[in-house]
């Protein structure tokens, strides 16, 4: 190792890979990084300094020796510039040496073989002195690595691998004031037998499999005493709210050759700690301030932090300091909150999750990173303002963990996160019943246990990480398990450790109280009522109808005409833009459903319309059965992640929105089905509910149900007043519509209101239903699916009239932010709705602004009805156009209006 010592670092600085921020999210117009200037590296004892760029290339075009390729001032001509975490793949893309992968087949015309080699990466770094310490402290690599400073070797592919795992080598001895360079030689990757990150059937997977440096590669400077592993341990005082003590912890260590007496010293907010520890040569002590030695960490009235809707995100800071002889040797920094989870078993052997006490129903998605693992802020924080606006809770990460700033911005946003590792690859390879992967070796285990080491320390004092998942389909056997709970424990692991995501047990965490049981493929909105399989009842860790697929923009982005001909026509055709397994190829089940519902679509336009139909009352069935079935006294539904809540690439299927955050049918049927006050069908009983997800109790409310024949012919009408609904998730029923109506066509329509006591309408709710419901064949059901055996009709839609829909819109704009306010007018002479209208923000080419935030959408109005909307969004993503706003629907002609040019807040542009 060349005198160098390597450590594994007990916290990780590990943040996920990045090019230029919103160069690629929108747009796809990768742009080539720069060619780096060295990183200055600061002198200042406790910096951290994140190099700012590397340069790649294959092993296959450089023949020269390592100690040659990782001196200073090599000359590295013709490699590619990249940033500072990035894949290969994402390096050549942001290069312009490949086509749009997300476009068509283009990823398939990327030849596999040139990553099958290992690929070279290096930066310059420019140190002021030498008289500091100096470390490379990183992790994030995929899937290992040889690294090399200044021409020597300090770590060999055989210590750094694992994506996972930490890694510390103190690199003093080599350094030199100026120039230096480091350089790590990436293997390739194979997520079958490396503990790694792969793709399972979420998408076809990148040819490089990811291989790079994803996460940040950090020069840390200090004096001869070293702080690493700082955190906060919380202990909140519920039910009552009204104390907590917080623990400090932090590892002081010598890295000198003679003993040293050092003082930590540290501060949270008001409240300041010092003491003195004495740490022979290379020794590594444990200090701990506790309220019995620091009565300030003894907290009265804490500022508690909650998930978002319950109440507000206050955040602590620690401050840690070293210093020898009163010179300042290093320095601490952590955030955390102070909160308290706990998730046990109910009655029915369900998981239930309790926030500072209090219950709470998970809702949530499954979340996918961009496939390239590039890393953009913005693009992660709009997504995650997206979840917001769903009203869903929880994000669940199944591998693909996340950089630092993903869990800084869940705290911020009160957005719970489920982290766990992977399923269908090395992570679950053939353990325990595992059916992926490669049989672990004596190697895998202690990674394994390094990886769990490393997520721990970097995620403990996140409040929004609520669990953390140590098997996904699969729990560890009983030799895994207990290298990961001891992992978590030296961590100082405080909230719940759940044994896997599926209905599995481990010898020490015990049942998991969640159920993985689908379905993954579509189902009838019906569904999901039945207290079975995936229905809504107990923790179901992943699921959804399927198929989602995308605005007609998105299409014709993603697609060749050819492609999207076939889309409609051929249900049989194997969809690329599907997923490579065999099960998930095609849109045949997704296809049927849809022609034998609502009648085969005679364009791809229709197909398009009669989709976002489909996906509206299924996403918004399967939201409003577990709410509706939250607090029932029997089987209770305890948790939903919808599966997925996103995806990575250009994908036809498990998506709330799609990549470019356009929204359709599945996001406004989520974002219906999760108001805070809602009301509702049964789909299994015919009841109209009312649903509470707010904290207060409501009351004197109004509910009214109205039955309509697609022409709009009133069928059936009935009003409730003075219900009355506790909060947190309670339901009350206010009736039950008849078994029969007279003269009721077998399509028909449901319109439930909601009006509170001052008279004000606060849900509305439109459902297209048939007399001939949607039959399952339970007795078949498959791990994916519920076969369907016959399809509720509902081809009466289309004999719906085409009705006129008016619109007019005006733009005001302040601090960057723009709000359009726009509202329409069904202005038809006859009785009939106009069905699910959607409004899209566009520019002047036509083209969506993304992303956006609607009050509402997709909605429904009776003849003489009106209703105004406002959409906020960048000013910038206009790119100097002004808005529009393209009205269009199941039955109304689509049209596009002028919203006016951004004017400053308070003055409105003309209609």
């Amino acid at each position: 190792m060349n005198g160098q010592r390597l450590a594994t670092a007990a916290a990780v600085l590990g943040l996920l890979g990045s090019l230029t921020a919103g160069s690629w999210a929108g747009d796809h117009d990768d742009r080539t990084a720069p060619r780096e200037r060295p990183t200055r590296v600061s002198s200042a004892p406790g910096s951290a300094t994140a190099l700012t760029g590397f340069a790649v290339q294959s092993t296959a075009k450089v023949s020269d020796p390592a100690s040659e390729v990782s001196a200073p001032g090599y000359p590295a001509s013709g490699w590619y510039p990249t940033g500072s975490r990035s894949t290969v793949l994402a390096a050549l893309l942001a290069n312009g040496v490949y086509a749009d992968p997300f476009r068509s087949t283009n990823q398939q015309k990327i030849p596999k073989a040139d990553f099958q080699v290992p690929w070279w990466y290096r930066s310059d770094f420019t140190v002021a002195d030498t008289a500091e310490r100096t470390y490379l402290d990183f992790s994030g690599v995929i899937s290992a690595a040889d690294v090399y400073v200044n021409g020597k070797q300090v770590a060999t592919a055989k210590d750094v691998t694992g994506a996972y795992t930490a890694h510390e080598l103190d690199v003093t001895s080599l350094v030199r004031s100026g120039t230096n360079t480091v350089a790590f030689r990436i293997q390739p990757n194979d997520p079958d037998k490396n503990l790694t990150m792969g793709w399972i059937d979420w998408l076809q997977p990148p040819p490089d499999e990811n291989m790079g440096i994803v996460r940040d590669v950090v020069v840390r400077r200090g004096g001869p005493v070293a702080l690493r592993d700082a955190h906060v341990i919380t202990k909140l005082d519920v039910p009552s709210l009204a104390s907590a003590d917080l623990t400090v912890k932090a590892q002081a260590r010598n890295d000198s050759d003679a003993p040293v007496t050092a003082t930590v010293s540290g501060s949270i907010g008001k409240t300041a700690f010092a003491k003195p520890v004495t740490l022979a040569a290379h020794e590594t002590r444990t200090v701990t301030f506790t309220p019995s030695d620091t009565p300030g960490l003894h907290l009265t009235s804490p500022k508690v932090w909650w998930p978002a809707g319950m109440g507000g995100q206050p955040l602590y800071g620690l401050d840690l300091a070293a210093t020898v002889s009163g010179t300042a040797s290093d320095t601490a920094h952590e955030t955390f909150g102070v909160r308290d989870v706990q998730a046990p078993l109910n009655s029915d052997g369900a998981r239930q999750y309790r926030i500072n006490g209090r219950k709470l129903l998970i809702k949530g998605g499954g979340w996918s990173p961009d496939e390239f693992l590039r890393w953009d802020r913005t693009y992660v924080e709009d997504r995650l303002k997206y979840a917001l606006d769903l009203g869903l809770n929880t994000i669940r990460l199944e591998g693909h963990l996340e950089p630092d700033e993903f869990f800084d911005l869940a705290d911020r946003y009160g957005i719970l996160t489920l982290p766990g590792w992977e399923c269908c690859d090395k992570w679950e390879g053939q353990v325990n019943g595992g059916e992926s992967g490669d049989k672990w070796t004596a190697a895998d285990y202690p990674v394994a246990k390094a990886s769990m080491a490393a997520e721990a320390a970097r995620l403990r004092d996140h409040p929004s990480v609520v669990s953390f998942l140590i098997g996904s389909d699969f729990a560890p056997d009983a030799t895994i398990e207990k290298n990961y709970l001891d992992a978590l424990k030296a961590a100082d692991w405080n909230t719940p450790v759940v044994a896997a995501a599926s209905d599995n047990s481990s010898p020490q965490s015990g049942s998991s109280g969640m159920k993985m049981t689908g379905p993954y493929d579509w189902i009838p909105p019906n569904y999901w009522y039945a207290k079975r399989e995936g229905g809504a009842t107990g923790f179901n860790s992943e699921t959804s109808a399927g198929p989602d697929i995308p605005t007609l923009d998105t299409l014709r982005r993603m697609m060749s005409p050819a492609e999207l001909h076939t889309l409609w026509k051929d249900p049989n055709a194997k969809q690329y833009h599907r997923s490579p397994s065999s099960t998930f190829g095609t849109l045949k089940l997704y296809d049927n459903a849809l022609t034998g519902r609502y009648g085969a679509p005679t364009s791809l336009t229709d197909y398009v319309r009669k989709a976002q139909l489909a996906q509206y009352e299924n996403v918004r069935a399967q939201f409003e059965a577990y709410g509706r079935n939250a607090t029932d006294s029997a089987k209770p539904s305890t948790g939903v992640i919808h599966w997925m809540f996103n995806s990575g690439w250009t994908s036809l299927h498990w998506q709330l929105m799609d990549r470019y955050l356009d929204q359709g049918g599945a996001y406004f049927g989520a974002k219906k089905a999760n108001e805070p006050l809602h009301v509702q069908y049964s789909y299994d009983n015919r009841s109209v509910v009312v649903v509470n997800n707010r904290h207060p109790a409501a009351s004197r409310l109004t509910v009214r149900a109205t039955l309509f024949n697609p022409d709009g012919t009133q069928k059936y009408d009935r009003t409730v007043t003075g219900l009355k609904v506790n909060g947190d998730g309670t339901h009350g029923t206010a009736l039950t519509l008849p078994a029969s109506v007279s003269g009721l066509s077998t399509t028909y329509l449901v319109r439930l209101t909601l009006t509170d006591d001052s008279g004000k309408e606060v849900s509305r709710n439109v459902y297209w239903l048939s007399t001939e419901p949607d039959t399952l064949d339970w007795d078949h059901t498959d791990w994916y699916y519920t076969p369907t055996t016959s399809y509720a009709d509902l081809k009466g839609l289309a004999s719906m009239a085409r009705v006129p829909v008016s619109a007019t819109a005006s733009t005001t704009s302040s601090g960057g932010t723009s709000t359009t306010t726009v509202t329409l007018r069904n202005t038809g002479s006859g009785k009939t709705p106009s069905l699910l209208t959607d409004v899209h923000l566009v520019d002047a080419k036509g083209r969506p602004v993304l992303p956006v935030r609607w009050s509402d959408n997709e909605v429904s109005l009776w003849p003489g009805e009106s209703v105004t909307l406002t959409v906020a969004y960048r000013t910038a993503d206009l790119h100097g156009s002004a808005p529009s706003i393209r009205v269009s629907g199941w039955n109304t002609a689509e049209r596009t209006v002028p919203a006016g040019a951004p004017e400053p807040s308070g003055r409105l542009s003309s209609h």
